[in-house]
């Protein structure tokens, strides 16, 4: 049998990166580190399938980045400063996404038909067929059968490590009755895709991530709000800018909750969600917006997973949560007359109880503050109200929404307009997109009086409104 040792590359065949990946975007050094680290996996297989008495229990090494390398994983290794058993655990997150059938490949060749090995843990997926790794998997890789080491990794996967804590590597929630490192051991996806296609993609929306990301090209400026709204928002601008410098450097994270909580109420279409992208883009914040009322049609009792996992990721990320529609589950508490009330209580207690630990800035619209409950209505740091525009604030929307390459026909009032037509901001808009459409129609640059009338008569109509 010892005859057979030595170098992995003689047994299995190493990782294969294609080459004009390697040579056009810098992976050599990923492709290097997991060369190393499929060897140390070979010592431990070798040890513990084959009995070699020649093979001990080795020091994890996994050689560090040069400094000019600025491949995305050597980036990373650098900017997270991870030895080489952070980057082992990194590595066997990642593997099942490089290579489906990476752990199964060492088992079957250094020790055909052993099938599965309990010490060696790990899954299988419903759609993927490959080894998935398990915390159990860790353990073996980290620790070997050393009692003592693998009692210390257990503590470190349990939430010490730091990749765990910056949930960079994580553990899923193992099934009722499992042990907790029989859940997967999984790499988060901004992470994985940051290391193998260069830069991170925005998450998808789904039921397990009940979020979409918010974006506008308007600036402060292009924003009409009442002043006292305004300056409201200035207050919470403030503090994303600078609220940790109060928390951290003003020694006041003791005497402060963490993050901040505003509630942003006000008739549809006065600005409350633009508002909310506004302030993402000038603090430099991305903004996710959260459907509650699809989340609990759809998904009761799976609602608290799947906003717990978007409040972990939201903080890693800084993120903006903005609840719109906030009453389908921040709204008052019902009397419990079936099962349906009592978990619609339950979501709303668990919503109660995160979001006031919740570190970065949540934002709920609600159309009426008096829908929110008022258990949840006293822990806002800021109420702000978004009323309808007044006469000279819808003017100026008038003024400010009007397409640069078009003019109005002659006689055309927009003050006149703005005075007799009360429309919310979103309204006008719509008002405008019906005028400037209608126009293009024609082939012409000019805006008509008539289709302004015809624009809002089709907005009243859509609130049941009589001109």
């Amino acid at each position: 049998m010892n005859a057979g040792a030595g170098t992995l590359a003689r047994h299995i065949e190493p990782l294969r990166i294609p080459t004009k990946a390697r040579d056009t975007e810098g992976r050599a050094y990923l492709h290097r580190a997991f060369e190393q680290f499929e060897a140390l996996l070979e010592r431990h297989l070798r040890a513990h399938l084959q009995r070699d008495i020649d093979c001990v229990l080795m020091p994890t090494v996994i050689d560090p980045p040069d400094p000019d390398d600025d491949a995305p994983y050597a980036r990373l290794v650098r900017e997270q400063r991870l030895d080489s058993e952070s980057q082992a655990l990194l590595l066997l997150a990642l593997a099942p996404l490089v290579r489906s059938d990476f752990l199964d490949r060492l088992v079957q060749n250094l020790a055909p038909g052993a099938g599965d090995y309990p010490l060696l843990g790990g899954i299988r997926g419903k759609q993927h067929r490959g080894f998935l790794p398990t915390g159990d998997t860790a353990l073996f890789v980290m620790a070997g059968d050393d009692l003592g080491e693998r009692l210390r990794w257990q503590k470190l996967l349990g939430g010490d490590h730091p990749l765990i804590q910056r949930r960079i590597v994580y553990l899923e929630e193992s099934v009722d009755g499992d042990p907790p490192m029989s859940g997967r051991l999984l790499v988060d996806e901004e992470t994985a895709d940051r290391i193998i296609n260069g830069k991170p993609r925005p998450p998808r929306s789904s039921s397990k991530f009940p979020a979409q990301k918010l974006s506008t090209d308007m600036e402060w400026d292009d924003l009409v709000l009442q002043p006292r709204t305004l300056a409201e928002i200035r207050d919470l601008e403030t503090w994303v800018r600078h609220g940790q410098v109060l928390l951290d450097d003003w020694q006041m994270r003791r005497k402060l909750r963490p993050g901040c909580r505003a509630l942003f109420h006000g008739p549809p279409g006065t600005g409350k969600t633009v508002t909310a992208m506004l302030l993402g883009k000038v603090t430099g914040r991305e903004v996710y917006r959260v459907d509650l009322s699809m989340v609990v049609s759809k998904y009761i009792g799976e609602t608290e997973k799947n906003l717990a996992g978007l409040f972990d990721r939201a903080e890693r990320k800084d993120w903006i949560l903005f609840f719109d529609e906030a009453d389908a589950l921040f709204g008052k508490r019902t009397q419990v007359r079936d099962a349906h009330d009592r978990y619609a209580n339950q979501e709303v207690s668990f919503l109660l109880q995160r979001i006031e630990t919740f570190e970065g800035l949540a934002i709920l619209a609600s159309n009426l503050a008096g829908n929110v409950d008022e258990a949840f209505a006293r822990r806002f740091e800021h109420i702000v109200n978004f009323p309808m525009p007044r006469q000279g604030e819808r003017l100026l929307i008038w003024q400010k929404g009007l397409p640069p390459a078009a003019s109005l026909e002659p006689g055309i009032d927009l003050a006149r307009i703005a005075t007799r037509y009360e429309l919310s901001g979103g309204m006008i808009m719509n008002v405008i997109r019906y005028v400037s459409m209608q126009a293009i129609s024609r082939d012409e640059r000019v805006l008509r009086l008539q289709d302004f009338l015809d624009g809002i008569r089709r907005e009243y109509a859509k609130e049941n409104k009589l001109e």
